[in-house]
């Protein structure tokens, strides 16, 4: 039975070698594809992607070694592994071949039942390696999905990722009006699923502005720009971006079935970040920067963007701005604030 997870490419100059090969690894179950040249090989091989190639080594024009050398130069056919089946069974013609990039090597005349096992044999590794690979990628999908790029790729780097201190980052708050209430209203799959769309509404959004979402706890959302990349206008991509969260909503708000507002409060000011923990992996923030944004929010009204004056200073001229008298805050005093204006 002809299985396309089993695809092998046969390669040889002589047509009866080709018949045997084939209908052995047919009675076995496998898929054979055929070439009678190191050229048709190599294109057979970019096409098919085979998942084992059993190449010839005395052939005209394009030897075994040649075939092979384009093989393994090339990234779409480089991993694909080679067995080389020979006549030339010296101790020199097999080191050279494992040299070139051969995973194992059969003389000829061979043996049917050797073919097979070695060819299962070789699989079964291709096969491990594949899952292997993918549980790879997904644990660097997965740490990409919890950290920075930046920060992600110094951890696998280097396994470690030093606190930065910064200098100029400007943070967002962002919770949902009524949250609590809300909540008690509705099922936990559509409150759970509302959230979601929500957030991940939010996460392109920051994409989209090259800011960064630190993390969300509960209803609250937490963004900054200006780590773990420095970039100078900071103040102006996350005040853009929380204007972009209130389209958001108020577009979603138009067509879907439950209703939501958000308050927004936005600071600019140093903080330190850096990864917390070492079984599950946290890139936070740290310093009064952060508290002062959170005030922000707390002071700001539904479907609004409350800046602290440090970032209205930053973005006047550019955003239209409306002065609020001075709030007080706790901890803080009397604090000068700045609506963005709709």
């Amino acid at each position: 039975m002809e299985n396309e997870q089993n695809r092998i490419l046969v390669v040889d100059d002589i047509e009866e070698n080709l018949k045997v090969l084939s209908g052995t690894l047919v009675e076995e179950g496998f898929y054979p594809l055929q070439a009678k040249n190191g050229e048709r090989a190599i294109q057979i091989a970019k096409k098919a992607k085979p998942d084992l190639i059993l190449l010839d080594i005395k052939m005209p024009d394009m030897d075994g070694y040649e075939t092979i050398a384009v093989l393994k130069a090339d990234p779409e056919t480089a991993d694909i592994p080679v067995i080389f089946i020979s006549a030339l069974n010296q101790i020199e013609d097999k080191v050279k071949g494992f040299r070139a990039g051969a995973v194992d090597y059969v003389s000829k005349p061979f043996q049917k039942e050797e073919v097979v096992a070695r060819v299962g044999t070789h699989l079964k590794l291709r096969a491990a390696q594949r899952a292997v690979e993918t549980e790879r990628q997904k644990s660097e999908q997965l740490l990409l999905s919890i950290l920075p790029e930046a920060v992600a790729e110094e951890l696998k780097r280097t396994g470690r990722c030093e606190p930065e201190q910064f200098s100029e980052v400007t943070f967002l708050f962002s919770d949902l009006v009524d949250f609590t209430s809300k909540s008690e209203t509705l099922d936990p799959a559509t409150l759970i699923a509302e959230l979601n769309d929500i957030f991940t509404g939010f996460d392109a959004i920051m994409a989209k502005r090259g800011c960064e979402r630190i993390k969300t706890i509960g209803d609250a959302y937490l963004a900054a720009a200006g780590i773990p990349d420095r970039i100078e206008d900071h103040a102006l991509r996350m005040t853009e971006a929380a204007r972009d969260m209130i389209a958001f909503l108020g577009e979603r708000n138009a067509h879907g079935p439950h209703r939501w507002e958000i308050r927004v409060g936005v600071h600019s000011g140093p903080a330190i970040a850096g990864i917390v923990g070492t079984n599950k992996y946290i890139y936070d923030v740290f310093g009064d920067s952060v508290n002062t944004a959170s005030r922000m929010e707390s002071n700001s009204l539904p479907m609004k963007i409350n800046l602290s004056e440090a970032t209205a200073a930053l973005v006047a001229g550019r955003i239209p701005l409306e002065s609020r008298e001075g709030v007080e805050v706790k901890g803080k005093g009397s604090m000068r604030m700045f609506f963005v204006k709709t």
